[in-house]
């Protein structure tokens, strides 16, 4: 028995085609084929522009402040305009010692995302809101030679561990308060603010 899709086929008599037509057949494949190549070289062009080769950005060292390398990271990546969707795997290939073994624990989905990075790096190394407020206290001014300086270190390391507080009661529904005089009270945070 004959198969119905092919009878059509078989059936079918070859058309002439003009030279003209050949050359218009040419003409569509070649452009297919220079789109295409346009379409990996545009990819290429853009995974160079991300990658390392173009962000130069010295590799940490064991010596190095981790915080002031990570600000020292973000600012590079900015200036550079590295896209943020690599700012993650970037930082996870210059970091070392603890940092590193943080990053490459991350599973992927996670290790993609540079805030979650960001986080977990300074949670695992203890980098908090206590460890600002401990560094703030055991500041003394003696040890200085100019008070500005002093001034400036502690204006820092204030800023630092305020933020990370704003940042914690920002996600909290309700804000909690213990005034011994008063008693305990619980204050609902309107969702416009």
């Amino acid at each position: 028995m004959e198969n119905p899709d092919m009878a059509a086929y078989t059936n079918a008599q070859p058309v002439p085609m003009t030279t003209a037509d050949i050359l218009w057949q040419n003409l569509q494949a070649l452009t297919q084929i220079l789109d295409s190549q346009q379409q990996m070289l545009d990819c290429q062009q853009d995974w160079l522009r991300h990658s390392l080769v173009s962000f130069k950005m010295p590799k940490m060292t064991r010596d190095n402040d981790l915080e002031a390398y990570i600000e020292a990271f973000e600012r590079h990546a900015l200036m550079t305009r590295l896209n943020q969707e690599y700012w993650a795997s970037q930082l996870g290939a210059l970091v070392v010692g603890k940092a590193q073994v943080t990053y490459r624990a991350l599973p992927r989905d996670k290790a993609r995302d540079y805030k979650h990075v960001k986080q977990a790096i300074l949670y695992q190394l203890e980098i908090n809101p206590d460890h600002y407020r401990h560094l703030f206290h055991a500041k003394k001014g003696p040890n200085e030679k100019h008070p500005w300086v002093l001034l400036l270190l502690l204006r820092d390391l204030l800023d630092k561990w305020v933020a990370e507080l704003i940042e914690r009661i920002g996600e909290a529904q309700y804000i909690s308060t213990l005034d011994l005089a008063k008693g305990y009270w619980q204050i609902p945070v309107a969702p416009e603010d």
